[in-house]
């Protein structure tokens, strides 16, 4: 089975305005020089300015109607900034054009028309449908702050178990370790120091466990690839991984991307017994984790490991598909969103 992953995408859409703007104004300096330097005459110059500024002027119409929060009103500032765009550029046409009949006026007192029509749709939307919308926005932009806070919790009560408890039981084991060296001539005693040793070992490796399934030290430390590296590491199967995730997520993403992959490469050596490919890309603001094996396939996507997996992936608003025909291998995929 052949896998495909998306190409790493980080826009930063106000540094790609600015070498858009650079690189338009570089274009219409030289061809001024040349315009200068072969004996001024009829100013041609003007409609490379045109031709580099029309796309230019639609970029940052487009960016600035963006800007706008998410909502109805976001399309409302789009449409306005497009119309704007539209209008300038025709007037700026008839202009280099030499004027004449101001035929732009027709065609701009329509486009304007339709973003009146437009805000006044908004205006007159329900009061209830508009309140509905609003709480909408209202409760994703807070469940979003409320995952980012539950997950730095989570990462704390980490740290503090492997700084905190588990640190004092591993200087309760060396003690007990000690303690045991010197009762050797009482046996009976010693057996009861080693009993609570092995019983402190064992505390230690639960907690461990426990610790590494709230959230992995090197989740933490070094970021999600490495994460999944060291899963692949420690898998009972080999694992093949390609994680170039385009930089640290936020700590809910990665948290739901690891035990995705965790909980897929656990089901894929327990019922497949095969290599597996684990894939993370990211695209278009969304973190994509494909886990492939070679396995019989068959999958049943409504059980209970890929059940829980689908309710954490939509918890964020990102979505989970499994494909797995039967004696065809199973692919799980699992889109998270994560931003620009």
């Amino acid at each position: 089975m052949s896998e495909t992953s998306a190409p790493e995408a980080t826009l930063d859409w106000p540094a790609l305005l600015s070498l858009h703007t650079t690189l338009s104004a570089l274009v219409g300096f030289v061809t001024t020089v040349v315009w200068a330097a072969t004996g001024f005459g009829y100013f041609w110059p003007a409609w490379v300015w045109f031709g580099v500024g029309v796309p230019l002027a639609l970029h940052g119409a487009v960016y600035l109607g963006c800007r706008v929060p998410p909502g109805r009103v976001r399309g409302l500032a789009v449409h306005g900034a497009l119309a704007w765009w539209l209008i300038v550029t025709q007037f700026t046409i008839w202009a280099l054009s030499g004027g004449g009949t101001p035929w732009p006026l027709i065609p701009a007192a329509v486009i304007g028309a339709t973003v009146a029509i437009h805000a006044t749709v908004l205006r007159l939307w329900p009061p209830e449908g508009r309140a509905l919308e609003d709480r909408v926005v209202e409760l994703t932009r807070t469940r979003a702050g409320a995952l980012d806070v539950q997950a730095a919790e989570l990462r704390r009560i980490e740290r503090d178990l492997h700084d905190g408890a588990q640190a004092r039981l591993v200087a309760l084991t060396m003690n007990l370790g000690r303690a045991e060296e010197r009762l050797g001539d009482r046996p009976e005693v010693a057996g009861l120091v080693r009993e609570a040793r092995a019983d402190a070992s064992a505390a230690i490796a639960e907690l461990r466990d426990l610790a590494r399934g709230i959230a992995p030290p090197v989740l933490a430390d070094r970021g999600l690839a490495a994460a999944v590296e060291a899963l692949g590491r420690r898998s009972a199967i080999p694992v093949t991984v390609d994680a170039r995730p385009g930089g640290r997520l936020p700590p809910i993403v990665e948290n739901v991307a690891y035990f995705v992959v965790a909980e897929s490469l656990t089901n894929a050596a327990k019922h497949a017994g095969s290599a597996a490919h684990v894939t993370l890309a990211r695209s278009d603001g969304r973190l994509l984790v494909s886990i492939a094996d070679r396995g019989p396939g068959g999958a049943d996507a409504g059980g209970g490991g890929l059940t829980g997996l689908r309710h954490r992936v939509e918890a964020i608003d990102g979505a989970l598909r499994v494909h797995s025909p039967p004696g065809g291998g199973t692919t799980i995929r699992a889109e998270l969103p994560c931003g620009s």
